[in-house]
C-alpha cells in the first residue's frame, strides 16, 4: 500500500520535490536532519483497525480499515515558519486531492482523509501530517 500512496504522490503532486516511504523516514528520524529537498513527503504505515466481522458457515469476514500517513516538510525560508504556514494550505489541499477518494489497483474501497495536524515548526521547517484510511474486507474461509 505505501509504494502505490508514493507512486500517486509522484504522479498527481508536481510540487513535492521528494516523495519517499517509511525507511527513508526512519533514516531521516534518525539523523536528526531535514530533507534534503523540500518541499517533500514522507509515506508511512499506520497500522489497520477491525470492524464488524461475521461468521457463516465455512466463511469469516471481517470490515478492516487500514491507514497510511504522510508527512509533509514545507521550509518558509525564515526561522518562524511563518512563510511556510502562509504557503501550507493549498498544497495540503493539493495533496489530499491527489489521495482522497483514489482506489488503487485491486483493493475494494478508497481512500478517505482521516485527519491532519501540524507536527513541528524548527528552524522554518513545517513538517504536517496527513492521515488516510482504506476500507477492505479480511475473508478467510474455515
Amino acid at each position: 500500500m505505501i509504494d502505490a500512496v508514493v507512486a500517486r504522490l509522484r504522479d498527481q503532486v508536481s510540487d513535492l520535490r521528494s516523495v519517499e516511504g517509511a525507511a527513508e523516514f526512519k533514516r531521516l528520524l534518525a539523523g536528526r536532519g531535514a530533507p534534503q529537498n523540500d518541499p517533500a513527503a514522507y509515506v508511512i504505515p499506520l497500522g489497520m483497525r477491525g470492524g464488524t466481522a461475521e461468521a457463516i458457515t465455512g466463511m469469516f469476514t471481517q470490515q478492516v480499515a487500514e491507514s497510511v500517513g504522510v508527512v509533509l516538510f514545507l521550509r518558509g525560508h525564515d526561522q518562524t515558519g511563518a512563510r511556510a504556514l502562509g504557503n501550507l494550505r493549498p498544497f495540503i489541499g493539493t495533496v489530499i486531492e491527489a489521495i482522497a477518494g483514489w482506489q488503487p489497483s485491486g483493493e475494494i474501497g478508497v481512500f478517505q482523509l482521516s485527519r491532519g495536524a501540524l507536527v513541528d515548526i524548527n528552524g522554518g521547517l513545517l513538517s504536517y501530517q496527513l492521515d488516510f484510511s482504506i476500507n477492505d474486507q479480511l475473508r478467510i474461509a474455515s
